[in-house]
């Protein structure tokens, strides 16, 4: 812990919702740089991802979750485990949902767990930019009818509206506590494992059907060039069939180096240094349901 100046307020949001309503578009803007992954894929994001906003007067640890879904394998369990217990661990929850869309059973279960969790919930609702203003109010009255939220905040986590007002309201909630990370630190995760999940999100872009599920990235290797602005990386993007396999590296392997291309320009601008990015393609079979490979792959059930 860096200091404890009086006034200063800072703590611990978890962002909570279903697949596909924004959370990591919300925190990487908040942040000011992409260190969750975006897809229109569900349950995208598989780890606790935590972002730091640090202000003059505050500092703001956000945690982005898996998004809440009913689980089909090891893998499932192990999101839904850490989407859970970040609910004991936090001092504010975002429940964020998308405006455009009917209320459905999902948000409804996330709604029992949060009602249980006796932390403070402000319910975001994210992508008002695709909707009438008249049609809000609908929304917003739904929604307090089925649980008595202490804030209620419409945004547009994409196009950044009323993102300002959800931050003065979640300063509001957070108690008086040190600064927990130097004010230049956006995430407390390693580069590798940022690295890994740009990697998976360029696969996840260009993929279909089952390969964005079964899909997870290794990084085997990082290492600076002597004497040279160059850093080289050796990468495996994991698959469960044969047939995903040649499905990733594509015809004449086209795939994998458009994949290669893409995630080597987020590389580098996460690293301010020239890459050289090498990927291999490799099958492990049904490793989603696989504990010493699920925490191989850096899925640790025992770290949450």
């Amino acid at each position: 812990m860096l200091n404890n100046r009086e006034g200063y307020k800072s703590g611990f949001i978890s962002i909570i919702g279903r697949p596909n309503v924004g959370k990591s578009t919300f925190l990487n803007r908040v942040v000011g740089q992409k260190i969750a992954i975006m897809s229109d894929k569900p349950q995208t994001t598989r780890n606790k991802v935590q972002g730091v906003v640090t202000t003059e007067d505050s500092q703001m640890v956000f945690i982005d979750t898996p998004g809440i879904h009913k689980p089909k394998h090891k893998l499932g369990d192990f999101m839904m485990k850490v989407a859970k217990n970040t609910l004991k661990e936090v001092d504010l929850v975002l429940f964020m949902a998308n405006a455009d869309e009917s209320l459905g059973k999902g948000d409804e279960f996330i709604m029992d767990m949060l009602r249980d969790s006796g932390t403070p919930v402000v319910l975001v609702l994210n992508k008002i930019d695709l909707i009438h203003p008249d049609e809000l109010i609908g929304v917003i009255d739904t929604y307090r009818g089925l649980m008595d939220f202490d804030e209620i905040v419409p945004i547009s986590a994409l196009q950044g509206n009323n993102v300002e007002r959800l931050m003065e309201v979640i300063k509001e909630y957070l108690p008086e506590g040190p600064q927990y990370y130097p004010a230049d630190q956006v995430t407390d995760h390693p580069e590798r494992f940022i690295i890994s999940e740009l990697i998976r999100e360029k696969v996840l872009h260009l993929t279909r059907e089952e390969i964005p599920h079964s899909v997870a990235v290794v990084i085997e290797r990082i290492a600076k060039r002597e004497g040279q602005d160059t850093v080289d990386v050796s990468a495996t993007i994991i698959v469960e069939r044969d047939s995903q396999k040649g499905i990733v590296i594509g015809k004449r392997g086209a795939l994998l180096k458009e994949v290669g291309t893409r995630a080597r320009q987020d590389i580098e601008m996460l690293l301010g240094s020239k890459v050289y990015l090498e990927l291999w393609v490799k099958v492990q079979k049904d490793w989603r349901n696989r504990s010493n490979q699920l925490r191989e792959y850096g899925f640790r059930d025992d770290e949450y």
